[in-house]
């Protein structure tokens, strides 16, 4: 059976501990697998390239469900998401850790009808959104899509993961590229958020 996860490091500066800052200096190649470590559980479980477990959610109710937590590998929860029903989609709030007042949001953008779609991250929750925030546009596949900032600049892409050899993997098993100097568990949260959205989670 093929190995999920890369065999290859990218960078050799990444540090995981509970104090991290979840930032290199180079762009970071992981592995997601949309299956919960958690026996009859939902989530996922995020690899780095040197195979290590470094994310992981753990949903032990239902898919889609309302508030999820994303945990490094020691279960410390590093964000929590939950949606709001105020609009018409609603959006998602993302908490860093024990923070009452949302660090991000998600809302849903474009149009049903053309289908084209795609969502706005704003940070601090502004009702305008500043020169930080993000944007998430769908790409080909069950969960494939781009990050990009207010320059059109590249975050992130999740992408269907390729096998070196002839051996396929499943639709459940995606590579996540993050840019350097960019904050991968903020990353990872947005992820778990369009993964909710899909209804993956």
């Amino acid at each position: 059976m093929a190995r999920i996860y890369p065999q290859t490091s990218s960078s050799s500066c990444s540090s995981y501990s509970s104090t991290s800052t979840y930032v290199t200096t180079k762009r970071e190649i992981f592995t997601l697998w949309m299956k919960s470590l958690v026996f009859h559980g939902n989530g996922c479980a995020v690899f780095d390239s040197k195979g290590q477990l470094v994310y992981r959610i753990d949903n032990y109710n239902k898919k889609c469900s309302k508030q999820v937590h994303l945990m490094d590998l020691h279960g410390t929860v590093l964000f929590s998401l939950l949606k709001k029903k105020s609009s018409l989609f609603g959006h998602w709030n993302g908490y860093k850790m024990d923070e009452e007042i949302p660090c991000f949001q998600v809302r849903k953008n474009g149009n049903l009808l053309t289908g084209d779609l795609n969502y706005d991250v704003i940070f601090g929750c502004d009702n305008i959104a500043d020169t930080n925030s993000y944007k998430i546009f769908a790409l080909p596949g069950k969960l494939g899509f781009k990050i990009v900032n207010k320059e059109n600049r590249l975050i992130a892409e999740v992408k269907q993961k390729q096998s070196s050899s002839a051996i396929q993997f499943g639709d459940d098993v995606l590579s996540l590229i993050v840019e350097a100097n960019v904050d991968h568990s903020l990353v990872m949260a947005l992820v778990t958020v369009y993964g909710l959205i899909r209804h993956m989670l």
